[in-house]
This record gives C-alpha cells, structure tokens and sequence, in this order.
C-alpha cells in the first residue's frame, strides 16, 4: 500500500532577493511550509510574499513562531517569564493568522522554531504553553509539528490536538535520537545524496509524518528535488500533511 509523506519547509526568514528566489523554487516542491511570523525573523511584507506562493502553489501554511529573539535568529534560549512568552507567541501567530485570513487561506499547523523547538521538545510546562497557545490562536483544529516521542507530542495529544512527528533530511542525529546542535562539527548534512538517503530511512520508520527541509541550507533546492525523486521511486506518496 501507498504511504503518504509530507514535505516541509521552514520559510520566510529573509527579505533579500537571493534567498526569496530559492524559496520561490523551493515551494513548489515541498506541500507545507512553516512561514516565520515575526519573533526570529519575519514581518507583514515577507509573510505575505511567502503565503501567496504557498497558496498559487497548493502548499499549506504554517506557523514558525520562535522566543521573541531577531538577534539571535530564534537559535539560543532566551531568559523569559511563562506569561511574556505567551504573549508573544499570540502576538506571533496573530499576526500570521491576520495575514492568512486576508489571502483566504487556513492555518494548517504550528511549529515552533529553533530554541524553542528544542526545548520544549523537553520541557513538559513549556510544552503546555506553546500547545497553549497554538490553540488560542488557530480558531480551528490545527496541528502541531514536532519531535517524535517528546513532551510537545504529549502536551498536544492531552490538549485534544493533532500532532505531526517530524524528522529532519539536512540535519544528522545523535543516538538519542535528539539532533546534533548546529554549532558541533558535522550538524549539518552536506551531501545531497546523503540528505536524500536519511530521508528514506526516517519515512520507512513509523514515526515520522513529515520531512523538514530549511530553506536556509545550502542546495535546498537541489535537496527537496532529490529526496521527492528518492520517495517518490520507493512507493511514497508526497502529500500535505492532515
């Protein structure tokens, strides 16, 4: 039997044209994408920009909310109250929800970015606040994108939400199954081929919904191309996630 898998991207972090380019080509090749909503990266201009391409190419769009941290591009833990950080994830995702409703497009899921991934991927009360405040903020059933077996996946199923275990092509993993920090030599996968493997072996598992590629790494492109060519030829179906 067929099996689905979906493709994502974390997108809309940068203004330039360079890097707007490569996601105007990556998009079309992925079926979701996780568009920065203002907290490391983002505002109205690019969030707009990047929803209409995810929308002219049927590619659902979700929220990448991160620590309210530009400066240190969502990427290292920031010293805040329970209460400030919700604020500003609702701050976030309203912003992109306002942004999604005027293009009359649906917030699929959320997944958080960086630091804040990480650690609430650990942390069972972060975890509580970040589903917290996803389902404040979606105004309907939405998903949450996420390490599998973590405290975010079991913060979000007690919630009644949907969860989507996600595992990474571009990046490599510990035993633990945690992903090797980006400042360790060799966090990052730098073969394409290699990036298209891992891409394999993690879909034939049974924990993984979803495959993130980063719109910021070298050879996205050429990335999302040769692991939808690698599924594809071994039975998988690339389809959004739901």
């Amino acid at each position: 039997m067929t099996r689905p898998i979906d493709l994502n991207a974390d997108v809309g972090e940068y203004a330039d044209e360079p890097r707007r380019a490569v996601e105007a080509a990556l998009i079309p090749l992925v079926t979701s994408c996780s568009i920065a909503c203002g907290g490391h990266a983002g505002d109205e201009t690019t969030m707009r920009a990047t929803a209409r391409l995810a929308r002219r190419h049927g590619v659902g769009a979700g929220a990448h909310p991160s620590y309210p941290d530009p400066a240190g591009f969502g990427r290292r833990r920031v010293a805040i109250g329970g209460e400030e950080l919700a604020r500003a994830l609702a701050a976030q995702l309203a912003a992109l929800r306002s942004v999604l409703d005027g293009e009359g497009m649906p917030l699929q899921h959320i997944k958080p970015h960086g630091a804040l991934y990480a650690e609430s991927a650990r942390s069972p009360a972060l975890a509580r606040l970040v589903v917290g405040a996803a389902a404040a903020a979606a105004g309907r059933p939405v998903l949450v994108v996420g390490p599998p077996g973590s405290a975010l996946e079991e913060a979000t199923r007690a919630a009644g939400l949907r969860f989507a275990p996600e595992g990474f092509v571009d990046r490599r993993y510990r035993a633990d199954g945690s992903l090797v920090p980006r400042g360790e030599p060799g966090a990052i996968i730098e073969d394409v081929a290699i990036r298209a493997d891992q891409a394999l072996t993690l879909a034939r598992g049974s924990a993984v919904a979803t495959l993130c590629i980063h719109g910021d790494t070298p050879a996205a492109i050429e990335t999302a191309t040769a692991v939808r060519a690698a599924l594809e030829a071994a039975g998988f179906a690339i389809r959004r996630m739901t």
